[in-house]
């Protein structure tokens, strides 16, 4: 009867029937087990009642009495319909002997709750919730998840999860988290107007039976709470999913979609937090059974699998969300992204990036950010190609592109920036300089139009103002790499090799400072960062495990070492530690260590600049021990050989190298002056042929093959030393391509 009042809204006559159930009569030991249904039903019934009451006069005081009265009902009918389903559970266990086997099966498998049973055991926290007690609720939660599970409590302790990390994510901070074994923190209790948490104040006649607390893990913070909980909760959705196609099964599908759809939001929220996106894709690839054409899952799983650093499923995914939206221009974008600047598949991108620009005015915003991406797919391929004629023609393709690209959104800073790049790369200085100040003038503190800038300055000749220019980039990145090796090369211009050598040193420093080598990695070596941004991350600083110095083997009473040198190189010590670091297991992300590689190969270069071979041999050794066949190491191996008149060996170093990188520039102008020097004159006119035909833009390729032509006595030399001079009165200090071509 109390059931039907309350159904029919007629809330006092539903309280009434329920004091007439007889609650201490319910509470004896002994009592049949459908007695604590009848005990949690009676008490969810009064406390909904009491909540749904109106009160004749406003009364502070009364309607306090009365949400308390409420939240204790709740409280009890939670421990009761939980005690119910344990006891019913061990009834199914431990069966009567009268009871048949079908009987058994049946009860085993289906427990109905009924809306009342369900209203018990959720309405005590979400009361809490409702009134704004996050920490009281959030202690309930815990408290019922505790509880020995029993069969028809699964779906209930799934929901109590689910909404657990939902409150943790959303309202627990860091700083205010608190274990789950112990009571909420008094500041919170505090906060919320109690005491005491509600189920002390109210205790339980028979309370449900509790895990044990012994030798359980507990979780350190809130989002390894969340994340253990939603993982929990995922494995069961994902068991229990409806994948039938049937009609009859659509509205069943749905609901178990949804279900799904909140909990890998959860969990994409909590894992993002630890950058686990790994563990994020793999989740979302065991909810691709029951997501056929199910967009955002499918782009919850692109962005999760671009982020793990997985380029080609992450391609796939996005091109399978544009099938789903075929008027969606970011998502073929997404993949045009990662194909030019991780899979360097750039007639893919290019595809892709025209499937974009087909769309016309339909692609709104995105339809500039498509002609850049054709445009930087078609400036990629450009310095691929091994022909001067497809070089050319994809140069003027490049950019056809991004002067549209510029036309339709001329506020854009880096569709600026790279129309002047790509004018760079074809040796238009002057020209590139006018898009360059609008790009500077949009975003002043731009890392890459700064660095760009002084590229272009070098390449006329303006190294003080390129030297000032990059000083300003530093001082608003000062942890850049990129920008300390421009410098490098510039002090080493102006200055000579010794100053240089100190910015050299300051960088193996600022490298330990930044990257502690003997951490173990807690991301992938295919990061997701990009590498122009990858300074801007910061990294965890911790106590540096060795001391990385430049080697300094010259006899002092010689005195032919320079003070600035002096200044710089301090090693006696430090070979053995740096020694250390050759024996280290390397650990981290790659490009850390290809980063410690080119400042030891730099300051290689610059030792044999300065006629100190010793020191030079020991940077290259340690470039060697950490990337060993690296077509960079091979190189300044046989250039260091070279110097030292083992010709043989030069020779055969830059055979390796050319073997692993057949197109490098350095690399064949190497040999093919090494093979003129050795007296194989055609050979060596043969290689630098196919320098000049790869990098046409090279000085220094120019100025080889005119070599070669004289040590012939062929009249087209002078031709070469022609272009050579006109080449190089544009070459920037560093080439262009350092400036990185991504979206």
């Amino acid at each position: 009867m109390a059931k039907v009042h309350y159904v029919q809204g007629r809330y006092w006559d539903a309280q009434g029937m329920c004091a007439r159930v007889g609650l201490e009569e319910l509470t004896q030991d002994d009592q049949p087990v459908y007695h604590f249904r009848l005990l949690a039903e009676a008490f969810v019934i009064k406390g909904l009642s009491l909540d749904h009451q109106t009160l004749s006069a406003v009364s502070r005081v009364r309607l306090s009495e009365r949400e308390e009265e409420s939240l204790s009902c709740f409280l009890k009918a939670c421990d009761a319909a939980l005690s119910y389903l344990q006891e019913l559970d061990k009834m199914v266990t431990t069966p009567h002997a009268k009871m048949s086997k079908g009987s058994l099966f049946s009860s085993a498998v289906d427990v109905d709750l009924g809306y009342f049973l369900q209203a018990a055991l959720q309405s005590a926290y979400l009361c809490l919730l409702q009134r704004g007690h996050l920490a009281q609720g959030a202690h309930q939660l815990r408290r019922v998840l505790r509880v020995v599970e029993s069969r028809g409590s699964q779906s209930f302790r799934k929901c109590a999860a689910m909404k657990l990390a939902q409150v943790l994510l959303s309202s627990v901070s860091e700083d205010s988290y608190w274990p789950p074994l112990g009571p909420p923190p008094a500041v919170w209790l505090q906060r919320e107007g109690a005491a005491a948490s509600k189920d002390a104040m109210y205790p339980t006649v028979k309370p449900p039976q509790r895990y044990g607390t012994d030798c359980c893990f507990c979780p350190q913070d809130v989002v390894e709470e969340a994340v253990l909980l939603l993982l929990i909760t995922e494995s069961m959705t994902s068991g229990e999913a409806v994948i039938s196609r049937l009609p009859d099964q659509a509205e069943a599908r749905q609901a178990s979609l949804r279900d799904a759809t909140s909990i890998y939001d959860l969990l994409s929220i909590g894992m993002a937090r630890r950058g686990q996106y790994a563990m994020l894709s793999e989740c979302l690839e065991r909810a691709m059974k029951f997501s056929y054409n199910e967009f955002h899952l499918w782009h919850q799983l692109g962005l999760s699998l671009m982020a793990a650093g997985k380029w080609v499923g992450a391609v796939s995914v996005f091109k399978e969300c544009a099938r789903m939206r075929p008027d969606d221009p970011s998502l073929p974008l997404l993949a045009a992204k990662i194909c030019i600047g991780q899979l360097h598949w750039f007639k893919e991108a290019e595809n892709l990036s025209k499937s974009v620009a087909s769309m016309g005015e339909e692609a709104r915003e995105f339809l500039p950010r498509a002609y850049l991406a054709l445009g930087l797919s078609f400036s990629l391929q450009a310095s691929e190609a091994a022909l001067s004629a497809d070089r050319n023609e994809f140069n003027k393709k490049a950019l056809q592109a991004l002067n549209k690209a510029n036309s339709l959104d001329p506020q854009d800073a880096q569709i600026s920036m790279y129309l002047a790049l790509q004018l760079a790369l074809v040796r238009q200085v002057s020209a590139a300089m006018e898009p360059l100040q609008t790009a500077l003038s949009l975003r002043a503190d731009d890392l890459l139009s700064l660095h760009l800038l002084t590229l272009l300055l070098s390449s006329q000749k303006h190294h003080r103002h390129a030297l000032d220019t990059l000083t300003l980039a530093l001082s608003q990145h000062p942890d850049n790499f990129n920008l300390l090796l421009t410098k490098v090369k510039l002090e080493e211009a102006m200055f000579g090799p010794a100053v240089a050598l100190q910015t050299c040193e300051e960088m193996l420093q600022r490298w330990q400072s930044q990257y502690d080598v003997s951490r173990s990695s807690e991301t992938d070596d295919s990061s997701s960062i990009p590498m122009a941004e990858r300074s801007e991350v910061s990294p965890v600083v911790r106590k540096p495990s060795i001391h990385l110095n430049l080697p300094d083997f010259q006899d002092a009473s010689t005195g032919s070492l320079s003070p600035p040198s002096m200044a710089v190189s301090r090693l006696e010590a430090a070979l053995s530690e740096v020694s250390d670091l050759s024996s280290t297991r390397r650990q981290g992300p790659t490009y850390i260590w290809a980063t410690l590689e080119r400042i030891w190969l730099q300051a290689g270069e610059l030792f044999m600049a300065d006629g100190r071979l010793k020191e030079a041999q020991f940077c290259i050794a340690e470039a060697s021990s950490l990337f060993p066949n690296s077509h960079s190491v091979l190189l300044q191996r046989g250039r260091l050989a070279e110097l030292r008149g083992q010709l043989e060996e030069a020779k055969a170093l830059y055979d390796e190298a050319l073997a692993i990188h057949p197109t490098g520039e350095r690399i064949l102008v190497q040999m093919g002056r090494l093979l003129v020097k050795t007296g194989r004159v055609h050979l060596g006119e043969k290689v630098l042929r196919d320098a000049v035909q790869v990098h046409s833009t090279s000085h220094e390729a120019w100025s080889g093959l005119g070599e070669a032509l004289q040590a012939r006595d062929s009249s087209q030399a002078p031709d070469c030393f022609l272009t050579a001079l006109e080449l190089e009165a544009s070459c920037p200090i560093r080439p262009f391509t350092i400036i990185p071509r991504e979206l």
